[in-house]
């Protein structure tokens, strides 16, 4: 007899079970059996689940555990799906619950969706006859059943009156077991999983122990022997279990519909948009844009895809109505001269070669997926839109889950545990910094993990444990871009939950969402066109004829020379050391070139961008394999560069469609032996056919299997590189507004604000010192220059912010001084840690003070504030303590230069004032390079530098010889000085922080990075 298991609750029912899927399978197998019940309380893991056993033609029953709110009380019931209807009824109890948050499900909820379950309820010690009774009612005969469970095979006190019940009812009896893990041995594993759940600690009194220690996989054995008396209660279990046939083999696409008016049908009204927004787009359409036209509507009504491209075009023109700034495309979508006339992209297809079965094969039935880039400030009201449009029941976004990483799951158990705050960081140190590491490897590799692990007992059973628990889900989170379109009740396909601002979230992530036929589209968030979109409000602030991101021109000769420098800092993809590297390589003097650097800029591809660049600068021949070759790769210099080359060469050479080429190059890409040699016969005998020799067929061939997987969406390459020449368009030609958009961006990041600012010192721009006059929260353009913003100071509150424009918007005059600030903020607001960090940062200097002044009198201001406002709506003197009298200033002498220094760095995180290495520079004349200078070399150089040493770091050798390495800083920047031992030998006097020196030595590169190697220092 095969052995059946009616409650398994997997891991997927979060921090619930250790059970995962690929050990439960193995087990099942080994144990023979016949059916097995997922019973988490949600209906996460359900599909998995039911895939998996299906795989293994194990019967799969879904169930699901909730509590039911009776007339006689509240209680526990399982519930299995006995069919597809059950199945159904299933999705919506779970939804309900979830959609509501409630824990209780109503009975009249139940009696609703009761047609198709099957339910079971455990006999406790406190079941009444009249519950029992009334759940009958409910489910009827056949439908409900009673459960008894023997924890360890000792029967239960209850167990004779719950049968006396069951004869009284004619209730039949099933044998019930909950298993939370795999083997006996798992139980203390799943008791800290039980614990991280509660929140609390193994030690805590307060902690609910799990009821058994037996809630593992029973064998048939143990079966056998826990019930020996009662072979009929586990017979009535697998009966009731082989009784559920539940089939969700995955259906046809749920393609979501447009609204329409019925005189209207999609594939008409879409043909009338595309023609209609076609005409707009190009002043002349010529033949083959017809061509393109009817073909791709032509696939697209063959695919019954109208509604999904009508459904896009509507939301896209909403963003653009709400000037809602959207990417030009993104993916394969931008080969659709259809997704062109219909502004989804703006990329022509026809002008850069681009082919429609890219994005949809003919011969390779898939789900249309236009992702679209939305500036991250506002997808959510694009979303919102859509959710309104289509009804809050048929959109909803989609569910992902966090799991317990190497690290989570070794500090998660470790806290549990009630190991000490210090041996938790401990602990993260040992487990090397590499991403998706784990436990196992973290311990091959990392000896101090090793001794850590050996010197305790309970340290070692730590291990064990985290061990056990790494991989679990542990947390529901949203996915980032992914929202699921509907055209009926969500809640008829999947289970949902709530979710954010009144969305919907599916209970299910997004490979299951898809599995069971539902369409997902990404609305993505890029926070470039978010900065494009800030940079544009500036440019046309007060201005009657505002500047569009349309009138930008892709042949711009500013922006190329931008470009060829490589002064690409803040440009979308361009940014990186390497990339700007290679822009000054290929030294790009069209668009087109743009495009094959983000192409080739990655690891295998990019050891073409020097021939590339030489066979562009006339250095190198540019040669083709096959004279066919020339019109496809002429652009690209001979190189294969796109994955539509290789769809072209296979058109050309061997007569295959696109929509063959494009299957050919997804097989040849996989690497698969047999594939490669089976496209090879393929390949070479259809270009045999079309005239050429075996010999320069195969060729070609090898050509095509050397570049698929380097070969690049040219569709993708070419919309992103729009945005790229964009950015490096208004960097070129509205510098102010540029980094004043980027500066305000990077708000936070004080690595990426001082790289900015130094790239505008090094080009001269102004920039203004912060001021409670004049800067907003964020940074402003002001008098040509840039206003530091007050959100960029250190220390200083949101809430402070706030309410000092507040108060300065309100008022007819500026404050004179800082007793007068203090009395119109409020004691409230006017605190030292506030108000310190401004007066170090220089933004109180127009009161005519000393910053050593103002620190001073700091206190006693606050004082005033107390005195004068203590609360934002008591003023004592009704807004007016002139009769009152003010403090007088407490005068100081001025702060030395390099005092005043550090406090702007330590709240503006660089020096502001004029850096001392200024005139130090000035003084020496000789020689002397700026550290700018040496980060921007590409090749090593002798170099002779003043900076400030602002951290040392020292070591040995392995031979036990001292070295050392500085952070150098000048008023250009920064970079790391490496003295030898020799050198450290001569010069470790001089070593202090804070020390002005004069290093001399050789610049070097590596890892992309720059250092000077010392020879000389001196004062």
């Amino acid at each position: 007899m095969k052995t059946v298991y009616p409650q398994i609750v997997t891991s997927a029912d979060m921090l619930k079970s250790t059970i995962q899927l690929e050990q439960l399978i193995q087990k099942l197998k080994q144990n023979n059996a016949g059916a097995a019940a997922i019973t988490n309380s949600r209906l996460y893991g359900l599909l998995p689940f039911w895939h998996a056993l299906h795989a293994q033609q194990i019967k799969a029953v879904l169930g699901l555990t909730v509590n039911v709110q009776l007339e006689t009380g509240i209680v526990s019931l399982v519930l299995y799906a006995k069919d597809n209807n059950g199945y159904e009824n299933l999705l919506k109890i779970s939804s309900s619950i979830e959609t509501r948050e409630i824990t209780v499900l109503p009975k009249r909820w139940l009696e609703a969706y009761k047609n198709g379950l099957i339910a079971v309820y455990k006999g406790e010690s406190s079941t009444e006859l009249e519950l029992l009774s009334e759940l009958q009612m409910i489910f009827g005969n056949g439908q409900f059943y009673l459960a008894i469970e023997r924890p360890n095979g000792e029967k239960m006190e209850h167990e004779e009156t719950i049968i006396q019940y069951s004869e009284q009812l004619t209730i039949p009896i099933t044998a019930f077991h909950m298993s939370r893990y795999i083997e006996k041995e798992d139980a203390f594993a799943y008791e800290v999983l039980n614990a991280m759940d509660q929140s609390l600690k193994m030690n805590d009194h307060t902690r609910l122990k799990p009821s058994t220690d037996s809630l593992h996989i029973l064998s048939s054995e143990e079966w056998s022997e826990w019930f020996f008396d009662a072979p009929s209660w586990i017979e009535n279990t697998e009966r009731m279990l082989n009784s559920c046939n539940v089939s969700i083999e995955k259906s046809a696409s749920i393609m979501p519909k447009y609204p329409l008016p019925e005189t209207k049908n999609s594939k008409d009204y879409l043909r009338e948009l595309c023609e209609e927004g076609l005409n707009k787009r190009i002043k002349e359409i010529t033949k083959p844009y017809v061509e393109r036209l009817n073909y791709e509507l032509s696939i697209i009504n063959q695919m019954h895809y109208e509604d999904y491209f009508l459904i896009v075009q509507d939301f896209m023109k909403f963003s653009k109505q709400q000037n809602i700034l959207t990417g030009p495309g993104r993916g394969s979508s931008a080969s659709s001269l259809v997704a062109f006339s219909l502004n989804i992209t703006d990329i022509d297809p026809l002008r850069y070669g681009l082919l429609f079965e890219r994005f949809l094969n003919p011969e390779r039935i898939t789900m249309p997926d236009i992702d679209i880039d939305f500036a991250d400030s506002r997808r959510m009201e694009v979303i919102q839109y859509v959710v309104k449009k289509y009804g809050q029941n048929y959109v909803s976004q989609i569910i992902t889950f966090g799991t317990l990483s190497a690290k989570a799951a070794a500090r998660e158990v470790a806290r549990v545990f009630g190991f000490e705050s210090t041996t938790l960081e401990a602990i993260s140190s040992f487990i090397p910094a590499k991403p998706g590491i784990t436990l196992k490897e973290a311990f091959d590799m990392s000896e101090k993990l090793r001794e850590f692990i050996q010197t305790e007992e309970i340290r070692k059973k730590w291990f064990q444990v985290a061990l056990a628990l790494e991989g679990l889900p542990r947390n529901a989170s949203t996915h980032a871009a992914g929202i699921v379109l509907s055209p009926v009740s969500l809640v008829d396909v999947i289970p949902i939950q709530s979710g954010h601002e009144d969305i919907y979230l599916t209970q299910w992530p997004m490979k299951e969402v898809e599995q069971v036929g539902l369409l997902k589209m990404d609305f993505l968030g890029l926070r470039n066109l978010t900065i494009i979109e800030r940079i544009l409000k500036i440019i046309n602030y007060r201005q009657s004829d505002p500047f569009k991101l349309a009138e930008i021109p892709l042949h711009d000769e500013l922006t190329f020379q931008l470009l060829q420098q490589g002064d690409t800092t803040g440009v979308f993809q361009l940014e990186s050391a390497g990339m700007r590297q290679a822009l000054k390589q290929i030294n790009p003097t069209k668009f087109e070139d743009v495009v094959a650097v983000n192409a080739l800029f990655r690891p295998g591809p990019m050891d073409s961008i020097p021939l590339y660049a030489k066979r562009k600068a006339g250095q190198a021949p540019v040669t083709y394999e096959h004279p066919i070759l020339e019109p496809i790769l002429k652009e690209t210099y001979g190189i294969i560069v796109y994955q539509e080359q290789i769809m072209q060469i296979a058109s050309k050479m061997a007569g295959f469609t696109f929509g063959e080429a494009d299957l050919l190059r997804r097989a040849v890409s996989k690497k698969n032996r047999e594939v490669l040699q089976s496209e090879r016969v393929h390949f070479v005998q259809k270009a045999i056919q079309e005239g050429h020799s075996d010999q320069s067929a195969t060729a070609v061939y090898d050509l095509i299997v050397r570049f698929a997987d380097y070969g690049f969406p040219k569709s993708h390459a070419v919309a992103y590189s729009v945005i790229s020449f964009q950015m490096a368009y208004l960097k070129a030609h509205f510098p102010v507004a540029f980094y004043s958009a980027l500066l305000s961006i990077a708000t936070g990041n004080q690595v990426k604000i001082n790289e900015l600012m130094m790239e505008m010192r090094q080009k001269d721009m102004v920039i203004l010192a912060p001021s409670i006059f004049s800067s907003q929260r964020f940074f402003t353009v002001e008098s040509g220059g840039i206003r530091f913003g007050l959100q960029a100071i250190k220390g200083v509150s949101h809430n402070f912010i706030q309410k000092l424009l507040q108060q300065r918007k309100e008022r007819e005059s500026q404050w004179e001084d800082i007793f007068e600030l203090a009395s119109d903020l409020s004691a409230v607001y006017f605190t030292r840690k506030n108000v310190e960090p401004l007066i170090k940062a220089g933004a109180l200097d127009e009161f005519g003070y000393d910053r050593a002044t103002l620190l001073s009198t700091l206190d006693a201001a606050v004082k005033y504030a107390e005195l004068i406002s203590p609360t934002e709506e008591s003023d004592l003197f009704g807004g007016d303590a002139s009769h009152f009298g003010k403090s007088k200033h407490i005068k100081s002498e001025p702060l030395p230069i390099m005092e005043k220094l550090q406090f702007e760095k330590e709240v503006l995180g660089q020096y502001f004032s004029e850096h001392p290495t200024v005139s130090k520079k000035k003084i020496l004349n000789d020689k002397l390079v700026d550290i700018w200078d040496v980060l921007q070399a590409t090749k090593d150089i002798q170099v002779k530098i003043v900076g400030i040493i602002q951290d040392i770091k020292r070591i040995r050798t392995k031979k036990g010889e001292a070295m050392a390495f500085l952070t150098v800083q000048d008023d250009t920047g920064s970079l790391s000085v490496t003295l030898f031992p020799e050198e450290y030998a001569k010069f470790n006097a001089l070593l202090k922080e804070q020390e002005m020196l004069v290093i001399s030595g050789k610049s070097e590169r590596r890892n992309g990075r720059s250092q000077i190697i010392t020879k000389y220092i001196e004062n």
